[in-house]
């Protein structure tokens, strides 16, 4: 395993951006993180936990819903009784006329203050909680071990907790505009209609189970095809991503048409499926309108017969084929919803990949750590990788004093990288255990353990903000003094200088404006103003000139002083000052000693040495 992937950098000091497990959650969603009741096979448990909380702002705007869409339920009642006085005048009188008018008017009027009452309390919950399921995820990503987030591409991530979460929040919408509404609109049509002829009450009920065989013949077909469609959605995120992240190596060797067509390649498959998806639902849903047209024609038809009978006035024909007209369209309007629930199931499906994931960081230690001496201890470590039979350390034991300065050397693979991340606490030992000033990591909170260390990496990525924010990143407040004297130790005063806006210069994407010797000399500065007790150095200066490499080693010599410090070095003249130097192979420390010390020995040391000369 690379030691600190680019995308979770440790020089970052990732305790800044490890989420404090005491920190209070605002939005409240911590038992999602726990919930052994959640599984992808029951995505609306999700939603039932996602709005536990918002009961009362679902019901009241349920409630506003059933009042602002009055008029469709009355409307009906009215007209019937208009055409039953016109036909039959010598039955009622002019009061009757206006009593139904007025009423009309006012169930229409009524719906602005009600409808602005409906999508305000739903937006109050469906908003809430589509901040805090992304928090959630995000909160989540934090948690998961360095081995999860290596093995998980960042397009993907970015299509979860972006795409994925629109789709979520889209779907409780979906259910609060649509599903909800259709199922009252159904209910209350029934009732209305059973009120006044329970013989047309049940023609009207066998819509409904035909509704369901619909929907039931085309669910698996559209919920296999939403699978497929999303996952190659998620796997075109990704190549994005990659593609991006590789255009330097793209340009410089002039392979600007192999990514288009690997691009192409993957649009391709994409509007493959979702054609696919596309006619899986218009065949869907031209099925529904086709099958509940002819029970319209079915409906006018009964009715017609009815009143031809006698059975029924002719006025409430109009009612029934209007209350059948709006049962027929809230059933419609269910099928031709479904294919969007059966995304926002398919999203579901996709972050609860992210919420339920079990690889978590190894540490769950709960002991705070308020200071740092710097003393290590590994005693018998043992580690190696999940799915791998190969140990990458076996048996190794060193001991550190507080304020030692230890290099390791070794070619690549013999470990040097993993003792780094079971410094930082990335890794934990299959057997044997890190002691630290006497207490074992297993007891440790890392979060405030990590707060005492900084680590320098050789491939230094930076965010796209000022040089200032990069620096500083994590810390609440820096005076300008520490600033001005962390920049002159790092030499960074003539780029700073020659840029346009000193240290308040946006840099760019990752830092792209600046060389790589700026970035790193940045990174070193990030890592000074924080006044670690714990100092990791993995290649620090390897992106350096000459010019510059000596200056910032002078600048090392300060910054290592009192302080314990691991560094990882193959240039072996680099590392001539450190106090000891281990010597690693195949996972074991096989030499220890000075830089004198081991050159006298003429051991594995000195042949390392001889092949650099």
């Amino acid at each position: 395993m690379k030691f600190i992937n680019a995308r979770s950098e440790g020089e970052s000091n990732l305790q800044s951006a490890t989420v404090n497990r005491s920190e209070p959650h605002s939005y409240g969603f911590e038992h999602l993180l726990n919930d052994d009741s959640l599984t992808e096979r029951k995505p609306l448990r999700l939603l039932f936990l996602l709005y536990k909380q918002h009961w009362t702002k679902l019901f009241l705007s349920m409630l506003f819903f059933l009042i602002k869409h009055s008029p469709t339920y009355i409307l009906p009642i009215v007209t019937a009784n208009l055409i039953n006085m016109a036909s039959s005048p010598s039955k009622y009188g002019m009061e009757t006329l206006w009593w139904n008018l007025i009423l009309l008017v006012i169930v229409i009027v009524q719906n602005i203050p009600t409808q602005v009452l409906h999508i305000s309390y739903m937006s109050k919950a469906v908003r809430f909680v589509e901040a805090g399921l992304r928090s959630t995820l995000v909160r989540k990503l934090q948690r998961l071990s360095m081995s999860a987030h290596g093995e998980l591409a960042a397009g993907k991530l970015q299509a979860k907790v972006l795409r994925d979460v629109e789709a979520i929040e889209f779907l409780s919408k979906q259910f609060m505009l649509s599903v909800f509404p259709a199922i009252i609109s159904v209910i209350v049509a029934i009732a209305i209609t059973s009120s006044r002829n329970l013989t047309v009450m049940g023609f009207f009920v066998l819509t409904i189970p035909t509704a369901l065989c619909i929907i039931y013949f085309f669910r698996k077909k559209i919920r296999h095809t939403n699978m497929e469609f999303r996952k190659q959605i998620e796997t075109m995120s990704g190549q994005v991503s990659e593609m991006v992240g590789m255009m330097p190596v793209t340009r410089a060797h002039g392979l600007e048409q192999t990514e288009i067509k690997k691009m192409d390649n993957t649009l391709s498959h994409l509007r493959s499926k979702g054609y696919k998806l596309d006619i899986v639902e218009a065949y869907f849903g031209s099925s529904a309108w086709v099958t509940f047209q002819l029970f319209q024609v079915l409906c006018l038809g009964f009715t017609v017969w009815l009143a031809l009978k006698g059975k029924i006035p002719v006025g409430d024909i109009v009612l029934y084929q209007s209350f059948f007209a709006m049962i027929l369209n809230s059933i419609s309007q269910l099928i031709n919803v479904y294919p969007n629930i059966a995304k926002g199931f398919e999203s579901i499906y996709s972050v609860t990949e992210i919420l339920l994931s079990k690889d978590m960081e190894a540490y769950q230690g709960k002991r705070k750590i308020e200071s740092v001496k710097g003393s290590f201890k590994f005693d018998n470590v043992r580690f190696g990788y999940a799915n791998s039979d190969r140990h990458v350390l076996s048996n190794f034991n060193l001991e550190v004093k507080a304020g030692e300065s230890i290099a390791l050397v070794g070619a690549s693979g013999a470990g040097k990288s993993t003792v780094l991340n079971l410094v930082i606490g990335f890794n934990k030992p299959i057997k044997g255990q890190v002691i630290i000033d006497g207490i074992s990591m297993d007891e440790m909170d890392m979060a405030s353990y990590r707060k005492h260390i900084a680590v320098v990496h050789q491939s230094t990525v930076l965010f796209s903000g000022t040089i200032r924010e990069n620096i500083t990143y994590g810390l609440p407040t820096v005076s300008d003094r520490q600033l001005d004297e962390v920049v002159r130790m790092t030499y960074l005063e003539d780029v700073i200088a020659q840029l346009p806006e000193g240290l308040d210069t946006k840099i760019g994407e990752h830092g792209g404006r600046l060389s790589g010797g700026q970035r790193q000399r940045i990174a070193i500065a990030r890592a000074l103003i924080r006044n670690p007790k714990v100092i990791l150095l993995d290649e620090a200066t390897s992106a350096l000139d000459n010019e510059s490499e000596h200056h910032v080693q002078q600048a090392m010599k300060k910054l290592i002083e009192g302080r314990t410090t691991f560094i990882v070095a193959h240039r072996l003249s680099t590392i001539r000052d450190a106090d000891r130097i281990v010597v690693m192979k195949m996972g074991q420390c096989v030499e220890i000693g000075t830089y004198e010390e081991l050159m006298a020995m003429k051991g594995e040391f000195y042949q390392l040495k001889m092949l650099q000369n």
